[in-house]
């Protein structure tokens, strides 16, 4: 059997409204597992929905050889529908148990060939997904989508696409919404795979079980052979590199410029020289006329050599720092969310929650928890619980939609809505290092894109009046590509007070510094 394989031919992708995605992009990824990483608008998503046939390219081709199944990351489905149906196995279904009760027509027959085991292969995948105590039986294939949670849909959505027996798997964001028990069946499935799979998430352990990496920047990919670690490795070591250069090119530049500034000043020296000569008339005026000639050609090929070089210096500068990413660090200091050793964050007894659960929960000092538990538990209704309960320190919360700001405002004005006493100075300087610059701070809300969206709503939180000393984060790392993750890490570490994070992210977790974990189970919290 051919090994299934896909290849891109000048790829060419614009939006609408002209703006350029991809631009004569070539490449090919065989069989294995490809990560794919870029900035958040470098278009990972739109590469796969172009693989896929939901966009179609403005020039360029995509060669698949194999059957192409795709997992969008947004996935949406109607809360009506049984699962049998999203299986796309309810037809299927419907004539094996006509055949069952004796009543199979002929194309009811047709139809089972080869396929008798259907409802088996199934139920054994979903239980592979770690679904078995919602799908555990053929008879859960009735139920409808509504009655699972967000994460058993995904996990729903990945089975019906590994039904079809795809040689070509487009994962987009497969983890998000995923408890740590999901995430880990998804790893083996992931493992297991034989064909060409492509991947794009921010999960670093999925990505580390990639066989290469695709980068998407600048409108092009690049390939590296090996997982996230050892792209990222390459990356650090080329971005070393590429900053010595820099400092390299500056100093040339510098050095430059003296011996443009020494040349001048000898040049000067000369004139003045040349000029007393010819008032104090030493020599035949036609010889000092010759040497005037003379001296005019030289300073001026001096002069221009030296110019020359400086611009030769400027351009390799301008070379050097194009090699290096703007992958820019939150740097930013919040000294007045400290809360101290002792201080009573939350203390609440016997909390009845929306989902049944009666939890006793209580905070102290800067504690960093991380409230885990399967999907569909309840850990967001916990959450809203804490809050309705009143901590007993300011706080804010950072929902998985990141509305906590007014869309009609732009980003200075939001923060400025939070903190009515700072004044506009304090504001910008703030959002500077939030990495918002200049005109960046005066961006409306709705107009901003994922990662700039994140940075905008942990500057109207963590910079709000009175400065939030608890905060509450429901999955932060949905959706977030590499470097806007780094860019929420920077911000948790500089936050001094309690934090409360529902995350299944192991890695982010302990990069923030989590101290104790609670499980919440249908017991209560462990």
């Amino acid at each position: 059997m051919a090994q299934s394989y896909l290849s891109l031919s000048d790829l060419t992708f614009s939006w609408p409204d002209g703006e350029p995605v991809f631009d004569g992009v070539d490449a090919v990824f065989g069989s294995g597992r490809t990560g794919v990483v870029g900035l958040n608008g470098a278009g990972k998503s739109t590469l796969l929905r172009l693989i896929a046939g939901v966009l179609q390219p403005d020039r360029g081709s995509i060669v698949a050889r194999g059957e192409v199944a795709y997992l969008p990351q947004d996935i949406t489905l109607d809360p009506g529908l049984r699962v049998d149906r999203i299986l796309g196995i309810a037809d299927l279904r419907h004539s094996l148990h006509r055949i069952e009760s004796g009543v199979g027509t002929p194309e009811d027959f047709d139809a089972a060939q080869g396929r008798w085991d259907i409802e088996e292969r199934a139920i054994s995948t979903l239980h592979k997904l770690g679904l078995e105590r919602v799908l555990g039986s053929a008879s859960d294939l009735d139920r409808t989508v509504g009655t699972l949670s967000g994460g058993e849909t995904v996990l729903l959505g990945l089975t019906a696409k590994l039904l079809t027996e795809p040689e070509i798997l487009l994962l987009d964001e497969p983890t998000n919404n995923l408890d740590g028990s999901s995430r880990r069946r998804l790893y083996s499935v992931v493992e297991q795979f034989s064909g060409a799979m492509l991947v794009v998430s921010h999960d670093r352990d999925l990505l580390d079980l990639m066989d290469a990496t695709a980068e998407l920047r600048g409108g092009g990919i690049r390939m590296f052979g090996g997982n996230f670690s050892v792209y990222q490795e390459i990356v650090d070591a080329e971005q070393e590199a590429a900053l010595a250069a820099v400092r390299d090119a500056r100093g040339d530049v510098q050095k430059q410029k003296r011996e443009l500034a020494e040349a001048r000043i000898k040049l000067d020296r000369r004139k003045r020289y040349g000029q007393k000569m010819f008032e104090t008339k030493r020599e035949p005026k036609i010889v000092m006329g010759m040497r005037k000639r003379q001296a005019q050609e030289s300073a001026g090929k001096l002069r221009n050599n030296h110019i020359a070089k400086v611009d030769e210096a400027r351009e390799s500068l301008t070379e050097a720092e194009s090699a290096v990413r703007d992958d820019r660090e939150v740097r930013i200091e919040l000294p007045d969310t400290e809360v101290h050793s002792g201080q009573d964050v939350i203390s609440v007894q016997d909390l009845k929650l929306g989902s049944g659960q009666r939890v006793s929960l209580h905070v102290v000092g800067p504690e960093r928890i991380a409230l885990v538990g399967r999907n569909g538990v309840g850990k967001t209704t916990l959450l809203d619980a804490i809050v309705k309960a009143g901590p007993r320190v300011p706080f804010k919360s950072l929902p998985q939609r990141l509305d906590v700001f007014d869309e009609a405002l732009t980003v200075a004005q939001n923060v400025a809505a939070a903190a009515p006493h700072a004044s506009q100075e304090q504001i910008r300087a703030q959002l500077a290092r939030f990495l918002f610059r200049g005109n960046d701070s005066d961006v409306l809300a709705s107009a901003l894109s994922g990662g700039e969206r994140l940075r905008a709503a942990l500057a109207t939180i963590l910079l709000a009046e009175p400065a939030p000393r608890l905060l509450l984060l429901d999955e932060p790392t949905n959706n977030l590509d590499l470097p806007s993750l780094s860019h929420l890490t920077q911000a948790l570490r500089s936050f001094r007070g309690a934090l409360i994070v529902v995350s299944h992210d192991r890695r982010f977790l302990e990069d923030i510094g989590v101290t104790r974990r609670l499980e919440l189970t249908e017991d209560g919290l462990l």
